[in-house]
């Protein structure tokens, strides 16, 4: 029996454990203790931090693993890195996993091999910050370097806002380094891709609902994003040109962009498959599950990503607005063919936290349709008909 070593217990690791299970294979599911839903379903828990590698190899050469994967978060990304390396496993190198973890290594490839981005500066906490940002023009977004899920990032439109800002990233970071750089006014959309031995198996561009807080967050996506040929050709040549300064292989790509007078600008990619329901989002236009596929590439076993299908979806968080516990969960949708799945992540009586990023998520829904304006529809009408009390907590 194959054993895979998937990082993370979260609710974005469930569908790939459970998908692992069903295809028989062994799961060594790994994460600090909490109350994260894949612990039950695995068949063997390692109680350690996804980013500790030195352990984690320990680990995986202790278990003689045939594979290593996550989906839908970054931490755990270098780590999968090292031990792909030093195992011989399929997978991203811990170079290139380095850097997909890195703002800073990132967008230093961007800048090297030409990739369209936004202008930026390099900063360490004790640098005078006023002086750097001179160079660039505002708004400006202050990003900590090691941060996901949208923590750490914040759009600064004066100067007064500067110590704020910094305090905040610094609080998030790792490192004592950090990056500004020039906020590009456009639209936001993103991309699922995968590549292979070299070669980009799939892009797929979508469209994100997004959540203005501190920085826009993505609450929601939907495929097909109804873009000009010129405009998808244009993205596609962006995301394969960063794949490669990046050094990705052998692994998912998620994707971040800007549109701006019709040019496709990259924020960032990350060697993994999205969160908010993107696995799935995937799933559902091309017709075959995501996650398996994420599961053969990690075992070396052949996959193919046909392109056949094209089914338009939707997905949208479930979110509070805030602090407090859950007092009653109402849902009044019927069974509906165009509702692919509707999910609570939380239960009455349960505390949740008002949103602000990804991880405050309380649940999703996500529809499909015959065209996009069919699955747009669907979703909007089954939020709906769900009703989630949060009794605030002051």
């Amino acid at each position: 029996m194959k054993k895979l070593m998937i990082m993370g217990a979260g609710i974005y690791q469930v569908p790939l454990i459970k998908r692992a299970k069903e295809m028989g294979i062994y799961t060594i599911v790994v994460s600090i203790p909490g109350n994260y839903p894949g612990f039950a379903l695995a068949d063997q828990v390692c109680y350690e931090n996804t980013v500790d590698y030195e352990r984690i190899l320990e680990v995986a050469k202790r278990e003689q693993i045939d594979g290593i994967v996550t989906a839908g978060t970054d931490v755990a990304v270098i780590t999968i890195g090292k031990v792909c390396d030093e195992l011989g496993l399929p997978g991203l190198s811990f170079a290139a996993a380095k850097v997909s973890s890195n703002k800073i290594l990132m967008k230093e490839k961007y800048e090297q091999y030409g990739v369209r981005t936004a202008r930026f500066r390099r900063l360490r906490f004790d640098d005078d910050m006023y002086a750097i940002a001179a160079e660039l023009q505002l708004p400006l977004m202050f990003k900590a370097v090691d941060s996901s899920g949208s923590r750490g990032i914040i759009r600064v439109d004066s100067t007064e806002d500067f110590e704020e800002a910094r305090r905040i990233v610094r609080e998030t970071s790792r490192t004592d380094e950090y990056i500004i750089e020039e906020f590009v006014e456009g639209e936001e959309f993103g991309a699922q891709a995968f590549v292979l031995n070299g070669e980009v198996k799939f892009i797929l561009p979508h469209g994100d609902y997004v959540f203005h807080g501190d920085t826009g967050v993505p609450v929601g996506h939907f495929a097909p994003y109804l873009l000009s040929d010129e405009i998808i050709a244009d993205a596609r040549e962006q995301l394969a040109l960063a794949v490669k300064a990046m050094g990705l292989n052998n692994c998912a790509i998620n994707a971040d962009f800007i549109l701006k007078d019709g040019k496709t600008y990259v924020l960032e990619l990350g060697g993994r498959s999205g969160a908010t329901c993107l696995a799935e989002l995937v799933s559902i236009y091309y017709g075959y599950d995501y996650y398996e596929k994420l599961i053969l590439a990690a075992l070396g076993e052949p996959v193919d990503f046909p392109k056949e299908h094209a089914v338009p979806n939707a997905s949208m968080l479930l979110r509070s607005e805030t602090d407090g516990v859950i007092t009653a969960i109402e849902n009044q949708n019927a069974p509906d063919p165009d509702i692919y799945e509707i999910q609570f992540d939380y239960q009455v009586g349960d505390r949740v936290k008002k949103f602000h990023v990804g991880p405050h998520r309380i649940g999703h829904v996500i529809t499909k349709g015959e065209t996009l304006d069919v699955a747009v529809k669907k979703l909007h009408e089954a939020l709906d008909k769900i009703h989630i009390t949060v009794e605030e907590i002051k």
